[in-house]
């Protein structure tokens, strides 16, 4: 039961995101592939990575990464930072149109996290908290993301 109820809630959180991709392109063809929206998500994620963190993330090979961040840049969603210390070395950015689209997803995690904070408890939301952080911890060592500058 609390694998389904997790998945619900996974998939609409997913399904929401789709939606408002489609309505927003609705008028118009949308300029990122999935495979290159995947990319983009996986980049933001990663929190700056270079080309070859990418790619091994991603488990590509460097060459393949490297044709997909072009891709991205021509298309201007991705910027890429050379590095002060080793110059043959360059960071992923994302752009502003980029997060642009990207905060479409954000906006409606926003939306349910009030949601959340109105209808339970301070302590509930604590321990909501507390067990989602341990997920993330503990359960799910496959997947290594930074930390966000706020939780360092």
């Amino acid at each position: 039961m609390l694998q389904e109820a997790f998945s619900r809630v996974y998939s609409k959180f997913k399904l929401h995101f789709y939606q408002e991709i489609f309505r927003r392109f609705q008028d118009r063809e949308a300029s990122l592939t999935t495979v290159e929206t995947f990319c983009m998500e996986s980049i933001q994620a990663l929190g700056r990575p270079t080309v070859n963190e990418f790619a091994s993330f991603m488990h590509i090979s460097s060459p393949n990464a490297a044709y997909k961040v072009n891709s991205l840049v021509k298309k201007g969603y991705v910027k890429k930072i050379r590095s002060q210390e080793d110059r043959r070395e360059f960071y992923l950015e994302p752009t502003e149109k980029y997060m642009d689209y990207y905060n479409i997803s954000t906006r409606y995690l926003r939306t349910v996290m009030d949601r959340i904070a109105a209808r339970f408890s301070p302590e509930d939301c604590a321990l909501l908290e507390r067990m989602l952080t341990v997920v993330d911890d503990e359960l799910m060592p496959e997947v290594s993301l930074p930390r966000p500058a706020s939780q360092a």
